[in-house]
């Protein structure tokens, strides 16, 4: 009811359940989402870490998950009983991140080993899975050195990497197009080098053919 008397806002829909939420978000189009944190079954800092891209304001009578608010970098930490004020405050702060959004970035933020790190996407030249955990990708920039990226998945990655520069070629690896040199039926042969100093290839399998083709036909 809140929502609603902003006229900033178009309220699509509202959710008692998080996994009602998540089975039907994938048919919304939104791009903000307010959550509660303490819910049942999944809470909102679990919901929201499976929202990438999406706006969050955190709701919450509890100020202890602040921190991990700051982590998953949501827009604002809202306090129960929530005042009218203090949700429009929130709520032009969101606006103002969509509005930024719409220009072009350069770079994302994600949690590394090392912490949370800007990563320049022209600096990118692959991502694979990690050998000793799955949930972790290793990013290897162009110059050579790389990145532990904690617990994201693929799909998510495509959604804050922009789809004209990264391509997925095979179950466990993305590439830039910026370090793709030829490409075969199976096979992409990039400008990196591996560890014997010879050119770096990387697998191309069925799955993502078709879609790395015509990611190629556009560049090359």
């Amino acid at each position: 009811m809140l929502c609603e008397q902003f006229p900033q806002l178009e309220v699509v829909k509202a959710f008692n359940s998080p996994e009602r939420f998540l089975s039907e978000s994938k048919d919304l189009k939104f791009e903000l989402c307010i959550l509660d944190i303490q819910m049942p079954g999944l809470n909102g800092l679990q919901v929201a870490r499976l929202l990438a891209g999406k706006l969050i304001i955190f709701t919450t009578a509890y100020k202890e998950y602040g921190a991990d608010a700051f982590d998953l970098d949501a827009v604002d930490y809202v306090q129960k009983p929530i005042q009218k004020d203090r949700l429009h405050q929130a709520i032009q702060k969101a606006i103002a991140r969509y509005n930024a959004k719409g220009q072009e970035r350069e770079f994302v933020q994600l949690n590394t080993d090392k912490g949370k790190v800007l990563i320049y996407f022209d600096k990118l030249g692959f991502i694979t899975t990690s050998e000793t955990d799955s949930r972790d990708k290793i990013v290897f920039f162009i110059d050579g050195t790389s990145l532990i990226l904690k617990n994201i998945s693929f799909e998510n990655l495509t959604k804050v990497l922009p789809s004209s520069q990264f391509c997925r070629i095979n179950k466990k690896e993305m590439v830039s197009i910026k370090v793709v040199f030829a490409h075969t039926y199976n096979e992409i042969t990039t400008s990196l080098t591996d560890a014997v100093g010879q050119p770096l290839n990387l697998s191309l399998t069925e799955t993502y053919r078709q879609d790395f083709l015509k990611f190629a036909n556009q560049h090359l």
